[in-house]
């Protein structure tokens, strides 16, 4: 086991930059999603950690052992690394138990050792029920845990995996979340995970690196990320946050529609353009003015919505400004009523740039 470093990793096609002077310490053991829409660099930064694509620029070590450079590219089958892929890639032809040995027989093991190797694996990823079976006769959640048996039983020191869960349907997918961290917490490798879902994110990671146009937006701890964001696209890309936008105050405070809304995070700085992140679930709404003198703004409501559980409301403040929030089931406002709304200071967050 080992840990994974990028320095300055670059990767371009002719002028464009697909991935940007990436610098990223993954410490062995840990599990590391790379969160991001589709073209924003996470598989291509991926594929250079695997040793597939070469970079134009940077570094990459494992441990304290250069892999990569422009100079130098150590070959993937030489990397210790195991890669799960979107399509599972299992040999059709192959039981489930010889598709999760072949590359132990590639290594020339005993069969001894492969025996008590196998064993383990399936009793861990629960398929020994299914180790006759050919992939054919499998579901897609169990095809997904061959490939993960498949790659942790020839011991990486680094597991990689491409937007795996992306074949599943929302049940699957679901539950494979939670195979997925169950297994690294049983085995602790030092894992890449590229993904664009966030629930896979936030379920699977110990730290998520938002991806934008090739760079790391932030990286943190899921709470981090998901309490704390520093910039507009990482408030919008995780969880649904509204977004409003006014002019500095002073270090704390924006000007919202004509109301000074106090803020954590960023500072803020007196007459600049400023935006400021909220969840819908942290805006307390109510059709009779709040007991707070701050943070408190007018609104009307535009649609409410009836969920189940909860409803979901669209207001609008005076500039215009339209902002989601979601209350119990039994608060019942109707459209076009007059509201106010309660932004809590410690959840407003001011954003960067």
């Amino acid at each position: 086991m080992a840990s994974v470093e990028l320095r300055g990793l670059t990767k371009r096609y002719g002028t464009t930059a697909v991935v940007d002077n990436v610098s990223l310490h993954i410490e062995h053991g840990h599990l590391v999603c790379l969160l991001g829409p589709s073209g924003c660099g996470k598989t291509t930064t991926l594929r250079l950690i695997a040793g597939f694509v070469e970079p134009s620029d940077g570094e990459i070590l494992v441990g304290d052992k250069l892999i990569s450079s422009p100079a130098h590219t150590v070959p993937p089958e030489r990397r210790q690394m195991s890669m799960i892929f979107q399509s599972y890639a299992l040999w059709p032809h192959m039981t489930v138990a010889e598709n999760i040995i072949y590359g132990l027989k590639l290594r020339k093991l005993s069969r001894d050792v492969i025996g008590r190797k196998l064993d383990a694996i399936l009793a861990t990823t629960k398929l020994a029920p299914l180790a006759e079976r050919y992939p054919g006769e499998l579901s897609g959640g169990q095809q997904q845990r061959v490939a993960l048996a498949r790659a942790l039983i020839v011991e990486p020191e680094t597991l990689l995996l491409d937007e795996p869960l992306s074949n599943l349907d929302a049940n699957l997918r679901e539950e494979m979340r939670f195979e997925v961290r169950r297994l690294h917490d049983a085995y602790r490798y030092t894992t890449v995970y590229v993904t664009h879902d966030q629930s896979e994110a936030m379920t699977t990671a110990d730290l998520i690196c938002v991806m934008n146009l090739g760079k790391i937006e932030q990286s943190g701890t899921p709470e981090e990320i998901y309490d704390r964001p520093r910039s507009e696209f990482v408030a919008r890309f995780i969880g649904s946050s509204n977004v409003l936008k006014g002019k500095g105050l002073d270090g704390a405070r924006v000007d919202i529609a004509g109301v000074a809304l106090r803020c954590t995070g960023e500072k803020v700085v007196a007459g600049a353009q400023t935006a400021v992140s909220i969840r819908p679930h942290d805006i307390a709404i109510s059709a009779k003015q709040p007991q707070q003198s701050e943070n408190v703004l007018p609104a009307t409501v535009v649609r409410q919505v009836f969920l189940g559980g909860s409803r979901d409301y669209m207001v609008e403040v005076k500039d215009g400004t339209q902002l989601r929030t979601v209350t119990a089931a039994e608060d019942n406002i109707p459209q076009g009523s007059s509201v106010w709304l309660y932004l809590p200071a410690d959840r407003c967050r001011a954003l960067a740039g």
